[in-house]
């Protein structure tokens, strides 16, 4: 038997085991077998002798083929990829024969730790060899024996069968770095063909993460997918899961010609109901070349690219309205974004183009905040992908504009850009399905302001409906229905008529009161986030403000706004409201909000860290200036007072004697000081909350969230995330009777909010005042009037002993049939 080969620890520090490592694919073995270490020391030594791999853009790894033929891969920390380069530095190149102990890579210790999870560094053997002893659990140093591996007896040869081809669009945002290659590496691992990936003249095994690397793929490449054996398609099929098929502006018509036909379930960005055919929205970035013409002239070309988008941006903000405005805003703050434009400048001084180094530094950003846990932080990710074409496209040369679809088409994507529906005409986009997405996003809250009915995270297989095939997106009950029959067409015909007359009826009587058939006093506030949305939101009936995201006021500056300032804006608010009721959210920084004058520690986490009041009272100046705005804006008793994200009373009462010596140093009234509804805890104590606060409003989302521990953008369970859950109904049936218990009134804001199809249980619930979307105020006082509020509490206590949120749905709709007089599950019949 051949004698071991011993590998020593390339830095020093404490060696652990591949499963405490706090990454799934290195800790299940996906990037091969090894260990890890803590490193103590800022330089990578060989662990022994051997020739240097070439991984085509990687800086933060290496590779080192021993004279076995074992292949070693030490990658230095966990996400360290998003870095693109920055903080290390390469020793030797590609090829270079290196003995154990020869320096290989440096890199900054700090500034890498403080910019990714953890430094801890893997050390596997991604291509084959067999680990048969180890060393873990103990501090070890530089060149010291950690493993001892055997190179793998050789695979028999597969025997020769059919051959397949497929073009593959590469997926993952830095292309095939170790943790993507290792997950292709996994998929292919039930399978026996010989799988070779393609790319520009180089091949690559895709049974080896290192070889895949070594191709040097990025995002929006084509690869060319060659597999060979008995089980070749099903090998092909199972790297299609993570590398779509390349698919032209039309799809081949081999890609149709099984067409898709049924139902297909998503979540429910934008409610609504719409018949149409559909239109693929397809906008490829233009190609880009690494290396680049000289620094000087492609730093001009990128500063004038950015600068043109910037003024176009700018531009249509100006334009736009609500949170149109807001995201356009943003997009143009991102163009000037200085870690963007330091991550750019760095590679342009590697001599890499303009087109390179800006899709580099977008890429390198955008994929860690995607790796956040907060849902809102992941949005900025995909406005950023967003921004990213729109700079390509500039610096190519090409004019701004939007891929051709018909009139009326119900656009199909895997993740439409928010930039798709600004500036779109009226009536060219009547409806929205994506692959991806969720019900939280910047589209979803675009369509929902534009009154588009859009589906978010319906699965790869809407990308297989044939272009101009019909569909009715049902965007109420979310589901999208494939090539309906005549006679089911006929159906949400008459359903789509009776809505346009509900519609007209709805909005004629929108700024009337709304009561219930007996008698009780629904009020239907409006959820606001600028000036802009005031004169909106009352047109379309709403009572009052019943959240007002403070946000706006704070994010993209460099310091927080001043007393005055917020003063002047919250008094301008008031005034448009007419004396209305204004509730003000105080400001929830923190998770998707950072501010770079409120600096938080990191968190791996922020959806459970310093979020809203906690991230306050760590900075009580800021919250003090707010509560003075907020007591010297309106009226007496007109502004109200929302803390955020509380889960006992002690941090209410902690706001609430900060907001009581500012009006005693003010000489006013102590405005109404209220609790959000957030966690279960909040929930659960909410008979403590009421005694201590004057209101109690409930946050849907955040609500169902925690309560169903589902993320809102998890493509798997977003579509199951529903806040007509029976748990979270029962946690807001317990926050409207401790409210009723000690007569304080209780309101609910969020996406259930806006959720006619709720109302009936929600008034149950003893729910009687709502903040809502001001697109959906009119229907929702339409519903109100049509309902009993006895008849409610009797459904609300049969949601409470449903078993599933679909039950409840089913309840609710049968309901709101019985109270318009018409046969129950109309609409729910289409395809059943």
């Amino acid at each position: 038997m051949t004698a071991p080969l011993v590998l020593g620890a390339p830095f020093p520090g404490w060696c652990l085991a591949l499963d405490e490592v706090p990454d799934a694919v290195f800790a299940q073995g996906l990037a091969g077998d090894g260990v890890a270490i803590d490193p103590t020391a800022a330089t990578l030594v060989a662990p022994c002798d051997g020739e240097i791999v070439a991984m085509k853009g990687a800086r933060h790894a290496v590779t080192l083929r021993t004279a076995v033929g074992i292949e070693l891969l030490v990658h230095v920390g966990i996400d360290t990829v998003a870095l693109a380069g920055e903080g290390f530095e390469l020793l030797v190149e590609p090829g270079a024969r290196v003995r154990a102990g020869d320096a290989l890579l440096r890199f900054d210790l700090d500034f890498v730790a403080r910019r990714v999870p953890s430094l801890v560094s893997p050390m596997v053997l991604p291509s084959g060899g067999t680990v048969v002893r180890r060393t873990t659990g103990r501090t070890v140093h530089a060149g010291e024996p950690v493993m001892e591996v055997i190179a793998a007896a050789g695979a028999a040869a597969q025997a020769l069968g059919p051959e397949e081809r497929r073009e593959l669009v590469m997926a993952f945002d830095h292309g095939l770095h170790v943790r993507p290659a290792a997950q292709v590496v996994a998929a292919l691992r039930p399978f026996a063909a010989d799988v070779r990936l393609e790319l520009r003249g180089r091949s690559a095994s895709a049974r080896s993460t290192v070889s895949m690397m070594a191709l040097g793929a990025q995002r929006g490449d084509v690869v060319h997918a060659i597999a060979r054996g008995a089980d070749a398609g099903p090998a092909l099929d199972a790297l299609e899961s993570l590398l779509p098929r390349r698919r032209d502006t039309v799809p081949a018509a081999r890609e149709v010609a099984a067409p898709v036909r049924g139902r297909i379930e998503g979540v429910v960005a934008s409610a609504g109901l719409v018949l149409g055919t559909v239109a693929h929205w397809v906008q490829p970035a233009p190609p880009v070349v690494e290396r680049g013409a000289g620094e000087p002239g492609e730093r001009a070309a990128l500063q004038g690219a950015l600068a043109r988008v910037r003024a176009r941006l700018e531009g249509e903000a100006q334009a736009a309205r609500g949170s149109g405005r807001a995201l356009l805003q943003a997009h143009a703050e991102l163009a000037s974004d200085p870690e963007l434009g330091n991550r750019a400048e760095e590679l342009l001084r590697q001599g890499k183009s303009a087109a390179f180094a800006w899709r580099g530094a977008s890429r390198a950003v955008a994929e860690s905040l995607a790796r956040l846990d907060d849902t809102r932080m992941r949005e900025r990710a995909s406005d950023l992908r967003d921004l990213e074409g729109q700079v390509l496209r500039a610096l190519s040369g090409e004019v701004e504009s939007r891929p051709p679809v018909p009139p009326g088409s119900v656009i199909v994507a895997d993740d439409l850009p928010p930039s798709a529906l600004l500036g779109s005409p009226p009536g060219l986009i009547t409806g929205i399905c994506t692959a991806q997405g969720g019900a939280t996003s910047h589209l979803a809250i675009l369509a929902a302001a534009a009154g588009i009915p859009a589906l978010a995270a319906a699965g790869p297989r809407v990308l297989a409906i044939a272009p101009g095939t019909r569909v009715v997106l049902d965007a109420d009950h979310g589901w999208l229905d494939v090539d309906p029959t005549d006679a089911e067409i006929e159906v949400v015909k008459r359903e789509l008529a009776r809505r346009e007359g509900e519609r007209a009826s709805a909005a004629a009587a929108a700024r009337e009161p709304a009561s219930t058939r007996d008698g009780v006093r629904v009020r239907v506030y409006a959820n606001l986030g600028a000036m802009d949305e005031v004169a909106g939101a009352i047109e379309r009936g709403a009572e009052g403000c019943g959240l007002l995201r403070t946000e706006f006021l704070y994010l993209e500056r460099a310091q927080a706004p001043g007393e005055d300032e917020q003063a002047e804006e919250y008094a301008r608010i008031a005034t448009a409201l007419g004396g209305r009721p204004l509730t003000i959210r105080t400001l929830d920084p923190g998770g998707d909000k950072p501010l770079g004058y409120l600096p938080l520690p990191p968190e791996e986490n922020p959806a459970l860290g310093m979020r809203g009041v906690r991230a306050s009272l760590l900075r009580p100046e800021l919250l003090r200036t707010q509560l003075r705005a907020i007591l010297r804006a309106g009226a007496p008793r007109q502004c109200r007072i929302l803390v955020p994200m509380v889960t006992d009373a002690e941090e209410l009462l902690a706001v609430r004697a900060m907001a009581e010596e500012c009006a005693r140093e003010l000489g006013t009234t102590l405005a109404p000081v209220g609790a959000m509804i957030e966690t279960p805890a909040s929930a659960l104590l909410a008979d403590a909350l009421a005694r201590s606060a004057d209101f109690l409003s409930i946050g849907s989302n955040d609500l169902s969230q925690y309560t169903l521990a589902m993320d809102r953008a998890h493509p798997e369970l977003a579509r199951r995330l529903d806040a007509l859950h029976p748990a979270v109904l029962r946690l807001i049936a317990l926050v409207a009777d401790a409210c009723q218990a000690h007569g304080r009134a209780v309101s609910l804001c969020g996406a259930l909010g806006s959720d006619a199809q709720a109302l009936p249980v929600l008034v149950g619930l003893g729910i009687h005042e709502i903040s809502a979307a001001p697109s959906a105020i009119p229907r929702l006082k339409h519903v109100a009037r049509m309902l009993d509020a006895e008849a409610c509490r009797a459904l609300a206590r049969q949601a409470l002993e449903a078993p599933s949120a679909a039950e409840v749905r089913a309840l609710c709709d049968r309901a709101l049939a019985a109270a318009a007089s018409t046969p129950p599950g109309l609409v729910a019949s289409v395809s059943a």
